[in-house]
């Protein structure tokens, strides 16, 4: 059997496909290894009528939804390899399976490389957070800092302040003076000295060691990690790709189109900006060229 489109990742950006897909009476493969990038999260936030719902919920009652049309079929594998095929294209699944798609939509995400930190890594998608838009509100008004991970680090201890007091942890780096003049009228603290590890109970976090030995009290700490693809299909099937800042991104258009005629991509391997709004209007304009593709060619 050849698919219509097999997507590769269930998470938001590919059920929101499979479901456009499906109501256009298209068959349907969505390959999905179940660790989408949110699962450390406990709660997603500024998603409409499900503002503060756990992710995991979210995701269950979509692939349900989904599953209920006849023409989508999942599989809980890995793509591990895909190739142009005849019209269409072949994918291999980890088990060595090969299944077959007209069309091919990417959307396995990407995956955070966290700092090498004691006690941060156990705390992430709780205090230990990265996208103040959706995880900020929680701690209004709290002792907030941030970590100087990338050149982006500075640009985002200037836009923590809106939800509370602000330390921006260099940890042994530099910053130019007018970044720091910047950063000191909005208020934020500055803080030189490397870090050794984070402080607190479970997930909690209540302290900063500092390499002097000086806990700095703080209740959430936002940190701009670099990030990576959960697949090296993209580049395998030869997609162009864009260095971003904190990470690789797959080139598309305005429809997510990809720059291999008959592939397409969606969500945090699209963008720099995540959330699972953008990842589900991500989808579903992939989907809509997808099928519009299918009915007119291209």
């Amino acid at each position: 059997m050849t698919f219509d489109a097999i997507i590769v990742g269930g998470s938001f950006e590919g059920l929101s496909a499979a479901l456009y897909l499906a109501r256009a009476r298209r068959s349907v493969l969505v390959l999905d290894t179940g660790t989408p990038r949110n699962r450390f999260a406990a709660a997603s936030h500024g998603f409409f009528a499900q503002d503060g719902s756990n992710p995991g919920v979210m995701l269950e009652a979509m692939r349900g939804q989904v599953a209920a049309y006849p023409t989508v079929q999942f599989r809980e594998l890995a793509a591990v390899e895909a190739a142009r095929h005849e019209d269409g294209f072949r994918v291999t699944l980890a088990n060595g399976e090969a299944v077959a798609g007209a069309r091919l939509l990417l959307a396995f995400g990407i995956s955070d490389i966290l700092p090498e930190l004691p006690g941060l890594a156990e705390r992430w998608g709780q205090t230990v957070i990265h996208c103040p838009y959706c995880h900020g509100y929680e701690f209004s008004g709290k002792r907030l800092g941030v970590l100087n991970t990338s050149p982006k680090s500075a640009h985002q201890a200037g836009l923590i302040p809106e939800w509370g007091p602000t330390t921006f942890f260099l940890n042994g780096g530099t910053i130019e003076p007018d970044v720091a003049a910047q950063l000191d009228e909005r208020g934020v603290t500055i803080e030189a000295e490397p870090v050794d590890s984070l402080v607190g109970e479970g997930a909690a976090l209540s302290a900063i060691r500092l390499r002097n030995g000086i806990e700095q009290p703080i209740d959430a700490l936002f940190i701009g990690p670099r990030s990576r693809f959960n697949s090296d299909i993209a580049q395998g099937l030869g997609c162009e790709i864009e260095d971003g800042p904190l990470g690789s991104v797959i080139t598309v258009d305005e429809m997510q189109a990809t720059s291999i005629a008959g592939v397409y991509a969606a969500g945090d391997i699209t963008r720099m900006g995540h959330t699972v709004t953008f990842a589900c209007a991500d989808g579903v304009a992939a989907a809509l060229a997808i099928h519009r593709s299918l009915v007119f060619g291209g």
